[in-house]
């Protein structure tokens, strides 16, 4: 019965990838519109997602007390 329900457990997606498919699916939307400022906005939101691939990826998983910090 537990399948017929469907998966309720966790799924790991890697932060990059999923900023690049979204920001690819905010191109094909702004491409698709005829609204030029409806374009515009969309086109903001998908540059937003771009910068957020290009940052470094902090670890923020919880340490042991008996680790030091990375420098």
């Amino acid at each position: 019965m537990a399948s017929a329900l469907g998966y309720h457990g966790e799924i790991e997606v890697n932060q990059k990838e999923y900023f690049v498919r979204q920001a690819a699916i905010l191109l094909g939307l702004a491409k698709a519109t005829k609204d030029p400022m409806i374009s515009a906005a969309i086109l903001d939101k998908a540059a937003d997602l771009k910068s957020q691939v290009d940052e470094p990826i902090t670890d923020c998983s919880p340490r042991a007390p008996d680790v030091q910090p990375e420098e």
